[in-house]
């Protein structure tokens, strides 16, 4: 037995010619059913039909059985008509149009000796035949020369599918035993339109029961060609119709990393909403790898996915003689629960056993170079302002890809609680309160804290917010107060292996700030004013916020876990600006406008959207040591700089952070570009710089992203961090576009001067069927070096067969 995802073909037999050259590999996949539609959904690409989907309204019951009799000519005798000439009978909720037919109201019996056509009943059903008898009160009857379908609705105004599995068939001879219960004999049944499908299966025998269509000695034919000798297949024909059974076993070639690959994987249906998939595949050069995907989707919001994946590799021998083996195993948890409309649990767990695993075998490429293991967990209560939460946490991240150092830090547990905003009293002033409990414990090279760390942290806010006139100012003052059971010993000396002590420390943090924002300026010119005949709306947003906090005297004794623990004293003003510009077509009508923060926005109704953002921001320290906190000749992270910049660049004291600059423009519904920099003014340079473009025209589009990083090192004797990245995409097309499209990608390291990975895809569609192929390559130093070939196969609303899926895919 077959099962592909949302539906898939059955086959059993070990006499199954499986012929079939589609890039390099064998993947007929076939035997077809439905997930409900509280199941998981298939992440294969399958082409859509261009139908929509209808649904079905239900008859009164009394009015399902009511007769309605119309014909040219009509004789009754009691309960039996006699109908000739454009006949058409309404009974029992089905239709019946003939030119010639013998009816019986109490039976039900209807037998027609010319052309009958019957539609209608609780699954939407079609059935034209040369001739043919039928009883539609039992939902019996016999039919020649016929042309049928299940879940299709077909009138004037054109074809509508009731369900997402429709089954359309044909045959020489159709056979109604009741009920959804139906014998074909040497016909076929598809998916596709009639009468030229893309696809269908030919037998000489059909029988379709219990929400299936099994097929005996079947043939499946593609464009009319035959593929595929099938001794027993079956096609689904109930929307809720899932099966367990054996994948057909897969064959291919993927690179000289892996080399040819033999696999075969078992498909189980746990219940309507969860599934499991437990295969394996034989990787030539390397060994055997091993895959199990659980998948649960519940009511709401609720489900559960698990997915593992590992290698019992072989190993090779490098250039040098050395023995390297690059098994490892990966497990991915995500979940949630919502124990009612206040609580709920979450879960995203992910377990790594080795990076040069991920490196060498993962076929995307941002996660083949991710070198963080991130996992977290919690359960959360939320009601009136207040969130209460048990939290934990896992952080596993490379720092050395050379020497493989890790720091792993572990949160477990936090109990955590929050209050938002609220009045105090009746007065005009606004406060909140954080508070956590949390044990840590952080290992790295040559550092292991000693058991579990505790910490207690508490967090009072209060603030006095005043408008007028569109002004706004907000004063504030906060206490922070964190306790924990061991510290650190102190050293003067940038860099050094952390010790440990058993001594407490008890840090309190005095803030006050103050925030300002004065009002928005903004102008609207006229339209003959601006070129392209558009009216432009111009807008200034600055604001002002001062912060100061004090008491943070004992720093280098703080051990460091996440960012509670990067608090410093700080005297620093940040200041910025935001430039926005609003384009209206000439002609296009205006809307209403709203306040959207301190902005007035249009929206809607063709009106004003924002084409160009512009923000610019510093900060300037008036204390430049942090008072006594730097580390120098090392990158130092603080409380106050971990936001706002994307790199650390506090190396020694300073008085003013690099000028953060983000530009965006939106030319058009098509186009967006997008410009991130940030320039030191100290040392006269770029440390960062990001351009980002996107670009659709028709059916063609484009991407383009350039990314550039002049930043110090970790310390400041370590090269600095220099790279240049060039990543482009191309592509012709749409995910499910009839007819071809293509695309292709690349990443380039400008400073080597190297390709490090890319794409190329292609894809022909038809109206139910499409055919998918790629060309991946990856060149990533030593570790990989691969060239990696994979394909798909979809047939419309039954399922896919191939290595390549949706997610992988470029357009």
């Amino acid at each position: 037995m077959l099962h592909k995802r949302s539906r898939t073909f059955l086959l059993r037999s070990a006499c199954v010619f499986l012929s079939t050259t589609l890039t390099g590999g064998i993947y007929p996949q076939l035997h077809a059913q439905q997930v409900p539609t509280s199941a998981p959904l298939p992440d294969s690409p399958t082409p859509q039909l261009n139908y929509p989907i209808a649904q079905p309204v239900a008859e009164p019951e009394d009015a399902s059985r009511k007769l309605t009799v119309e014909a040219d000519q009509m004789t009754r005798n009691g309960d039996e008509y006699t109908l000739t000439g454009n006949v058409e009978v309404h009974y029992n909720g089905y239709t019946v149009t003939a030119e010639k037919l013998s009816f019986n109201q109490e039976t039900g019996e209807a037998v027609s000796d010319g052309h009958i056509r019957i539609t209608g009943g609780p699954d939407d059903e079609y059935i034209a035949a040369s001739h043919g008898q039928a009883n539609l009160k039992q939902q019996t009857g016999k039919f020649h020369d016929v042309t049928g379908s299940i879940g299709v609705h077909t009138t004037a105004k054109g074809t509508t599918y009731t369900n997402s599995n429709p089954f359309l068939f044909t045959g020489r001879q159709v056979i109604q035993r009741g009920p959804r219960n139906y014998e074909i004999l040497n016909g076929t049944v598809t998916s596709c339109q009639l009468p030229n499908p893309d696809w269908r299966l030919a037998s000489k025998r059909f029988v379709v029961e219990d929400g299936q269509a099994r097929g005996y000695n079947s043939v499946f034919r593609l464009l009319n060609m035959p593929v595929l000798f099938l001794p027993y297949v079956t096609h689904p024909t109930s929307p809720d119709e899932r099966q367990s059974g054996f994948l057909i076993p897969s064959f291919s070639k993927a690179g000289s990393r892996k080399g040819y690959i033999i696999g075969e994987q078992l498909y189980v249906r746990l219940s309507r909403s969860s599934d499991i998939t437990v295969g394996s595949e034989y990787f030539s050069v390397r060994g055997f790898s091993q895959l199990v995907t659980f998948r649960y989707k519940g009511n709401g919001l609720n489900f559960l996915t698990a997915h593992y994946t590992g290698l019992l590799d072989r190993g090779y021998h490098d250039n040098n003689g050395a023995y390297v083996n690059q098994g490892g195993q990966d497990f991915l948890l995500s979940g949630r629960k919502d124990l009612d409309e206040h609580a709920r649990i979450v879960a995203n767990v992910e377990y790594l056993s080795s990076y040069v695993y991920r490196e060498a075998f993962n076929d995307t490429f941002n996660q083949a170079v991710s070198t963080d293991v991130v996992s977290h967990a919690f359960a959360a209560y939320q009601k009136s302002g207040v969130s209460a939460s048990l939290f934990g946490d896992r952080y596993q991240g490379l720092k050395n890809v050379v020497t493989g150092q890790q720091v792993r830090i572990i949160r477990a547990p936090s109990l955590d609680l929050e209050l938002i905003e609220r009045r105090l009293g009746s007065s005009p002033l606004v406060w909140s309160f954080d508070a956590s409990a949390t044990g840590l414990k952080r290992a790295q090279q040559n550092f292991t804290t000693d058991g579990v760390i505790e910490r207690l942290d508490l967090h009072p806010r209060i603030s006095a917010p005043i408008h007028f006139g569109g002004w706004m100012a907000r004063p504030s003052l906060g206490i922070r107060d964190t306790f924990y059971s061991r510290s650190r010993l102190p050293s003067v000396i940038p860099g050094p292996t952390p010790v440990q002590v058993s001594a407490t420390l008890n840090r309190t943090a005095i803030e006050t700030g103050f925030e300002f924002k004065p009002p928005v300026l903004e102008r609207t010119f006229a339209a003959k004013d601006i070129i392209f005949g558009r009216e432009m709306k111009h807008t200034i947003e600055s604001f002002l916020n001062y912060r100061y906090v004090t008491g943070v005297d004992n720093y280098t004794r703080t051990l460091r876990f996440d960012p509670v623990d990067v608090v410093t004293n700080t005297n620093e003003l940040e200041y910025g600006v935001t430039q926005r510009f609003f384009f209206h077509k000439k002609d296009a009508p205006v809307c209403d406008e709203e306040l959207a923060g301190n902005t007035r926005l249009t929206s809607g109704c063709g009106g004003m959207g924002e084409s160009v953002r512009w923000r610019l921001a510093q900060k300037h320290f008036f204390d430049p040591s942090f008072n006594g906190s730097i580390s120098q000749g090392r990158r130092n992270i603080f409380e106050s700089t971990l936001d706002f910049s994307g790199i650390a660049f506090i190396t020694q004291p300073r008085e003013l952070s690099p000028l953060i600059s983000e530009l965006r423009v939106r030319i058009s519904d098509k186009t967006d570009v997008e410009w991130d920099v940030n320039y030191d003014l100290g040392q006269h340079r770029f440390t960062a710089s990001n351009v980002f473009i996107d670009e659709h025209i028709g059916q063609y589009f484009g991407g383009l992203s350039f990314a550039r990083l002049n930043a110090p090192g970790r310390f400041l004797t370590s090269p600095i961090s220099d790279f240049t990245q060039l990543r482009v995409l191309l592509g012709y097309g749409a995910p499910n576009k009839k007819g071809f499209s293509a695309a292709v990608n690349s990443g380039i390291d400008l400073n080597a001067g190297q390709t490090q990975y890319g794409a190329v895809q292609v894809s022909y569609f038809w109206d139910c069927c499409g055919f998918s192929a790629e060309y991946r390559k990856f060149e990533l130093g030593t570790v990989r070096n691969d060239n990696i070939y994979r394909f798909n196969f979809s047939l419309a609303n039954i399922g896919s067969a191939g290595n390549l899926r949706r997610a992988e895919r470029l357009f």
